[in-house]
């Protein structure tokens, strides 16, 4: 991994790796002692990778030893999240890959450190309560709800410079790298953002646990703010599917069922482990296993841009025992896909490894079913997800990056139809979504058209659904849950 031109990253982690067995022990999951072998040398290998190995899509870092501080550093913060949940939501997935649950996995493109209010991670936390809501309904399945956040603040990008007015400077990296701020201090990379957001992340999580345990998330006040959302006359088509869900909201408080149990829900947390240099030094060591997890989050994913079979993120990932996912496009080649598999899920761990398509409303129905037919047909395992996002990106005629949610529905349902006809499992959704008010997406009832975008796009990468076409995406899908 180059961490500056003409630097390697063993300028940054030889003492640290050639250290991992003597502190490994502070560096557990649990915050218990953890026992050093092989568990150190698991660790001590995975950083060693990050000297042999070329890792796409990471930061120049201008300051080789203020990096290494801060991957000291960070590896001396207490893990954000814990072994034992990792493995919970593994068996989540596995429950999602063969049709006993469904992953809603949801939250911002890229989060900003400005965004990591109050406000706004209850908001977005209401939005994915709201929608599993109606796509438990719908499936009557549970369903698995992951938010794309607390640690969602690096974006890879198709090429490492902007030119603005002839000036050219580095390209916007996520707030994890540098400032969106088109000037020149503002665009250097600044290692010193990995531990501001590793601050970021803590807090975000901290109020994630708060709101879904302690009675906000209760389901009579989620199910009281769909009726809300079905009442403004622009949803009327969904109101048979909220009345249902009213009956049998009534059916179940008749039959003296405990809504006090339903007070609280499991939440996980998820992002793309793209910058190694955030994602390694979090890496610690279960002290009830020896095995190593990601404590950055607890599901992390490869990028289409960065699952090279051969390079350093797929190889991380193949060494963490956290649920990891990778995104396939139209383009993937199946023999690298299976080899792949054989890469990071070797075991055949039920739950461990995830696809999320992202083919695009015009492409799914041709590109998906030889993909999931061969892997299929190869024994493996996997939870298959949708991702109808970023295959259906376009330029408006107003200038914004934008999706129109007719294309967004079009995936999803092309997704379905597929797994439909193979005899597979459509295991869940990855949508971008915020829980404000946005104008970035076309279309939904709200009719947006390409005048509205300038009215409220906040977005500094792509273009996310806002709360209304958000809840409208589920109660869609749910009507296609409802229907397989």
């Amino acid at each position: 991994m180059r961490t500056r031109a003409g630097a390697r990253a063993d300028d940054v982690y030889p003492d640290w790796v050639t250290m991992t067995t003597d502190f490994a022990g502070s560096r557990g999951t649990d915050g218990g002692s953890g026992e050093p072998g092989a568990g150190a040398e698991a660790l001590a290998a995975l950083n060693a990778a990050a000297i042999q190995l070329e890792a796409a899509q990471q930061p120049m870092w201008p300051d080789t030893a203020a990096l290494s501080e801060v991957v000291d550093t960070l590896a001396s913060y207490p893990p954000l999240v814990f072994a034992g949940e990792c493995d919970q939501l593994t068996q989540r997935m596995a429950a999602a890959s063969v049709g006993d649950a469904f992953v809603l996995q949801g939250g911002d493109c890229a989060e900003t450190f400005a965004s990591a209010t109050a406000d706004n991670i209850r908001d977005r936390i209401k939005t994915i309560l709201q929608m599993a809501a109606v796509l438990t309904y719908g499936a009557s399945v549970p369903v698995v709800k992951v938010g794309r956040m607390a640690g969602q603040y690096a974006k890879p990008r198709s090429s490492s410079v902007e030119t603005r007015e002839g000036v050219t400077l580095p390209a916007f990296r996520g707030d994890m790298v540098n400032d969106f701020a088109f000037h020149e201090s503002a665009r250097m990379p600044d290692p010193r953002r990995l531990v501001q957001a590793y601050h970021a992340s803590s807090a975000t999580l901290n109020l994630v646990r708060a709101f879904t345990t302690g009675g906000y998330a209760d389901l009579r006040y989620v199910h009281e703010w769909n009726r809300g959302f079905v009442a403004n006359s622009a949803n009327s088509r969904y109101d048979k599917l909220a009345r249902d869900i009213d009956k049998a909201m009534r059916f179940m408080a008749a039959c003296g069922a405990d809504f006090e149990a339903m007070r609280t829900v499991e939440f996980y947390a998820a992002h793309e482990a793209l910058v190694l240099d955030y994602e390694r030094p979090l890496t610690r060591i279960d002290s009830r296993s020896g095995r190593l997890y990601d404590t950055s989050g607890h599901f992390v994913w490869v990028g289409e841009r960065t699952r090279q079979i051969d390079g350093a993120h797929i190889d991380f990932v193949s060494r963490i025992s956290n649920p990891v996912g990778v995104k396939l496009g139209p383009k993937a080649d199946i023999d690298e896909v299976l080899r792949l598999i054989d890469k990071v899920d070797p075991d055949r761990t039920p739950g461990r490894l995830t696809f999320i398509t992202r083919m695009g409303a015009g492409t799914v129905r041709d590109a998906l079913p030889a993909l999931v037919d061969k892997v299929t047909a190869s024994g493996a395992t996997v939870t298959w997800i949708c991702d109808p996002m970023h295959g259906n990106t376009f330029e408006a005629s107003t200038g914004y990056k934008t999706r129109d949610f007719e294309d967004i529905v079009e995936e999803v349902r092309g997704f379905f139809e597929v797994h439909r006809s193979l005899g597979t499992v459509p295991g869940g959704i990855h949508v971008e979504l915020t829980g404000n008010d946005v104008t970035e997406c076309l279309g939904g009832a709200e009719k947006i058209i390409d005048a509205d975008l300038e009215k409220r796009y906040e977005s500094l990468c792509d273009p996310r659904l806002n709360h209304q076409q958000s809840l409208e995406l589920a109660f869609v899908v749910a009507e296609m849950l409802g229907q397989a």
